[in-house]
């Protein structure tokens, strides 16, 4: 399965990241995105 998280770097977005783990969420593709204010 194919999953997209916008937002990874913020407060939800490390949270869903933790929640697919622990549940051993079956994802074959993961694809991260956040806003040019969280680079670096």
């Amino acid at each position: 399965m194919r999953v997209a998280i916008v937002g990874a770097t913020g407060e939800v977005g490390r949270t869903f990241l933790k929640v697919l783990e622990e549940r051993e969420f079956p994802v074959d593709e993961l694809y991260l995105y956040a806003s040019e204010k969280s680079e670096g």
